[in-house]
This record gives C-alpha cells, structure tokens and sequence, in this order.
C-alpha cells in the first residue's frame, strides 16, 4: 500500500448522533504547524473510535464490526509507561486481520513522561531531564522499528501518550517540549506521521502555547481527552478553532465505559475522530 492512492467511503452507524463516515484518502493535505509539512499519503478515518488496554482478540474485533457504532480502535504498541504492557493479541496477523474486516488502526505508544506528571503511575518513568532531546529521538527510533514490525508502514500515524502533567513548572514543560519536539522530529525523518495524546488541559494547552510562541516539531495531530461534554472536534477550549485543521485532531470524551456489542463486552474510552491512522503494509 506504500504511494498507492485512493479513496474509500463507507457508511458506519451513529453513535450519539454522530454520522461516522470513514475514508481512505491518499493525497489529503493538513498542516498543524508551519515545519510539519503535509498528510500526503496518510490514511484518514472520519467518525466513531475506541481504545482500550488489552488489545481485544481478532474474534471481539469480529464481533464487534457491524455491530458497533465504531470504526476505528487504538491499541498500545509500544513504550516503556505503556500500562498494559503484554500484548498477546496485538501481531501482524491480528493487525491484517483486523484492517481486512475494515477497522482503522490508531497506533499508541505511551513512552516516558513528564517529569511533573500528575499520574502516580507515571512518574517512574520521567523523562530524562538532564538529556529530554536524546531521549525524545531515542524513543521515536523504537517507536518506528515496533511499528514497523507490526505491519504499520510509512505514513501511518503514530500517537505519542502524554499522561497528565503541570503546566506551570517551566523546568517540567520545557524538558517536556524538548522530548516532544525530538520525538516528532525523528519520527518524521523516518517517513511517520507523530500524533500527541494527552489532557485537553494539560498536555494539549501547553502543545497550543507552544504553537501560538512559534516553536516547530510539533506534533501534527493532537488527541484531546475532555471527558462528560459533547464530543467535538471544533469547539475544544484549549485550542484556537483554526489551530490543527483539518483532518488533525481527535477528542476522546468518555472514559472507562463497558459496552457490550455481538456478545462480547470490553471496557473502552470513547473517541471521535478526523485523524490520520495506521496504513497496513
């Protein structure tokens, strides 16, 4: 699929009043900042998404297709904060497996975090703050490589976790900054689109600060948690109406919710998206 252009649409159920409409789009254009270049070549989804920790079997992802309002689901990949760190169900089999029966993929890797993390469980694994750059770059690398192996090929999104942290200590947010940038750098160097999770408050507030002072490497798709409000991909306070547009943001509005679709029930966060996703080779 690397350099092949086309465009698939398809109708998916409605989930809270939200048409879900997915596409395969092979020359769509989206800058989020001016060093980011464009999404040429990214495979975009449209609509209705899910994650959840324990990437669920092939058969779950079976029996949730048609049935569910969803389209698309992220799974953790990689990274050393990565909370469910076996991943028995997540190989290329399962990866083609699921792209076949038409899923998008949204690759998430939880790597070290900001050294004023808010989240207990993550401040094990504070970035290096003497060397945030390297760290960055080193991290992207393996990013890439686990990406690779798993059959997510050049030009599939790959989503940086950034758990909470606090944005009014200069020292945490610049070490934070600096890693970022390096991760986004890198990953673009190596032909990979670099996505940023994190709090609408936190995380993507200090990524929109950063925008507005002028500073490059940011990431190109920002992913916003903002949960019990509306889902919206336009009105997010933390981020100026104009600022990653279009097709460059997720928001993930619902959090720790059990559902149950074609007989098996999983524990998922709800998304909506116009994102960039996994391109299956």
């Amino acid at each position: 699929m690397r350099g092949t252009k086309r465009i698939i649409r398809y109708f998916l159920p409605v989930l809270s009043a939200v048409a879900s409409l997915a596409c395969l789009v092979g020359a769509g254009v989206a800058t989020a900042d001016p060093n980011s270049g464009s999404l040429r070549g990214a495979r975009f989804f449209e609509g209705a998404g899910f994650e959840t920790c324990g990437t669920p079997s092939a058969d779950t992802m079976q029996a949730w297709r048609g049935t569910s309002p969803y389209g698309a689901v992220g799974v953790y990949f990689g990274g050393r904060a990565r909370a469910c760190a076996q991943q028995p169900n997540l190989t290329p089999s399962w990866v083609r497996t699921v792209d076949t029966a038409g899923w998008s993929i949204l690759p998430i890797y939880v790597g070290s975090q900001a050294p004023c993390t808010t989240n207990d469980a993550k401040k094990a694994f504070a970035i290096d703050s003497a060397n945030p750059g390297q760290a960055g770059t080193n991290e992207a690398k393996d990013a890439v490589d686990r990406a690779h192996d798993l059959g997510f090929v050049e030009n599939s999104a790959l989503y940086l976790d950034m758990e909470a942290y606090d944005i009014r200590i200069a020292s945490c947010t610049a070490a934070t900054l600096a890693f970022v940038q390096s991760w986004d750098r890198e990953v673009r160097r190596l032909g990979y689109i670099p996505g940023f999770y994190s709090s609408a408050d936190s995380g993507i507030a200090h990524m929109e600060q950063a925008r507005n002072a002028g500073a490059g490497d940011l990431p190109s798709v920002v992913w916003y948690a903002r949960w019990n409000v509306p889902a919206t991909l336009e009105a997010e306070p933390a981020l100026s109406r104009d600022a990653w547009q279009p097709h460059s943001r997720i928001h993930q509005y619902a959090g720790n919710v059990t559902e149950q679709y074609g007989g098996r029930t999983i524990t998922i966060d709800r998304d909506l998206l116009d994102a960039p996703v996994a391109v299956i080779g």
